[in-house]
């Protein structure tokens, strides 16, 4: 049996007897068991071990306090406000070629009522007018129409990565510099 310092491997016979009982969000409980002789420690190893996605025995995700959601859900939160932002500026663009008066409302609208949350910026451009309230439901179609359709995921995830560990290679080699010429 080979074991890494970050986790724990446990021989699958030890699991077999727990019939696990799967609770949302949480890592299987066994099942109560008389005949089980299984110890304290294997099973308490055995539940370090076992993956919150299932029957992997490994388990690496971080656990992310004071959320209070998870940090996706946040993220997608944000993404919403950033998809109104894109469909505001696709309509915008659409309604200056063919229908100023329209944009010029558009625009008015938008000086008094800045982007900040998504949801409410489409709430209150339905309830300012009828004639607003079809810019609104515009803006809504286009929004899901570019998350559904347009917006490049993949390519969301690569970006995110490699700027994450350029920015964290610059601070490295920033701070390295800083301090290598203090000596």
């Amino acid at each position: 049996m080979e074991a890494t310092s970050a986790t724990t491997v446990v021989p699958t016979s030890w699991l077999s007897s727990l019939q696990p009982k799967l609770i949302p969000n949480r890592l299987p409980i066994p099942a109560p068991s008389t005949t089980t002789t299984t110890s304290r420690h294997q099973l308490s190893t055995a539940f370090r071990s076992i993956s919150c996605r299932g029957s992997r025995l490994y388990c690496h995700k971080m656990y992310v306090p004071g959320f209070g959601e998870s940090p996706e859900s946040k993220a997608a939160k944000y993404l919403v406000s950033f998809f109104t932002y894109v469909a505001l500026e696709i309509v915008s663009a659409q309604l200056r070629a063919y229908n100023r008066e329209a944009h010029a409302e558009l625009m008015e609208f938008l000086d008094s009522h800045p982007l900040k949350d998504g949801d409410e910026f489409c709430a209150a451009l339905m309830r300012q007018s009828s004639r607003h309230k079809g810019l609104a439901l515009r803006i809504i179609e286009v929004r899901s129409a570019y998350c559904k359709m347009d917006f490049e995921w993949d390519n969301l995830h690569r970006l995110a990565l490699k700027k994450v560990s350029d920015s964290n290679t610059r601070l490295m080699r920033d701070y390295v510099s800083e301090t290598s010429h203090e000596t």
